[in-house]
């Protein structure tokens, strides 16, 4: 009776301590108000709401271990995880910032081991396509995963050989800035007046995949595909189309989706020639982790 008390008992413990469960193409998942580990941080998402046609979701996060490696708050990204037309991410910290007062606790790191506050996502009118909450960090890269390549105005990518990745990418559009505002267009790569100083490019890029053959490849890499472009120097001058974007974007649709089709957009930004001409996006394995609603 004992050894059967002991049994049950180890069974017990081991459930309530349990990882969290594999999650859609290899992130981990878990519901929101559960603890999940994800690169060095013990991680709870709960509370969430709509504010302004934006999601709003309250982040409690802690070191797992001070002393080991992990990612910087400043790397930590969010995105909605469900149906969205296109992917809706942001970094935690500064996600806030456009809904002011409306934010009293924007998430905010007051002790160099823990992170609380709200984390900003939108905007996305369309409620029902929320399924959840996932994050990630695009400094975190799974070795040996990387595939690089050019892009440069007005073509973006060049056509790409799927097989590297086991994603396809296509390029839907470029738009590219002087960092004061002027928009370039494709006969200024004759004018060498127009590629000085700063500017940035936004690529609308399609990534596809079979969504069977993503999945087994996650899993067995260990996490989703993540796109990073570059480079991304500080300047002045980006647009709103710009900072909406960001320069990178994780490729997680909804498990229950039949195929992977992510329109998304990417903007690299500095030099000009550097951002313009000589720019690149990497397709990169990362750790994700997902927090999920109960609808």
């Amino acid at each position: 009776m004992r050894a059967l008390i002991a049994v049950l008992a180890a069974l017990l413990l081991g459930a309530c301590s349990s990882p969290a469960a594999s999650g859609p193409y290899g992130a981990t998942s878990a519901p929101m108000s559960q603890v999940q580990t994800l690169l060095g941080w013990d991680m709870t998402l709960k509370n969430l709401r709509w504010e302004v046609d934006h999601v709003l979701i309250d982040v409690t996060a802690k070191l797992s271990n001070a002393d080991a490696p992990h990612a910087a708050p400043s790397d930590l990204r969010f995105g909605i995880y469900g149906t969205p037309a296109h992917p809706i991410e942001a970094t935690g910290l500064g996600s806030c910032d456009a809904l002011g007062e409306l934010t009293p606790t924007p998430l905010a790191g007051a002790e160099p081991d823990q992170l609380n506050g709200t984390v900003c996502l939108g905007p996305l009118k369309e409620r029902s396509a929320v399924r959840g909450i996932y994050a990630y960090s695009p400094a975190d890269r799974i070795k040996d995963t990387t595939v690089a390549y050019g892009a440069a105005f007005p073509v973006g990518l060049a056509p790409i050989n799927p097989y590297d990745t086991g994603l396809m990418l296509t390029t839907q559009g470029v738009a590219a800035f002087r960092a004061d505002g002027i928009p370039l267009v494709p006969s200024a790569l004759g004018d060498p007046k127009a590629f000085s100083g700063n500017g940035y490019m936004v690529l609308n890029l399609s990534a596809d995949a079979i969504a069977a053959q993503y999945r087994d490849d996650a899993v067995a890499r260990g996490g989703p595909l993540m796109l990073v472009a570059g480079p991304t120097a500080p300047m002045r001058g980006l647009g709103p189309d710009c900072l909406a974007a960001g320069s990178s974007v994780l490729i997680l649709p909804e498990a229950s989706l039949n195929s992977v089709h992510v329109p998304t957009s990417l903007c690299t930004h500095g030099e000009i020639n550097a951002a313009l001409l000589y720019a690149s996006v990497s397709v990169v394995g990362t750790h994700a982790a997902v927090w999920t609603t109960s609808s």
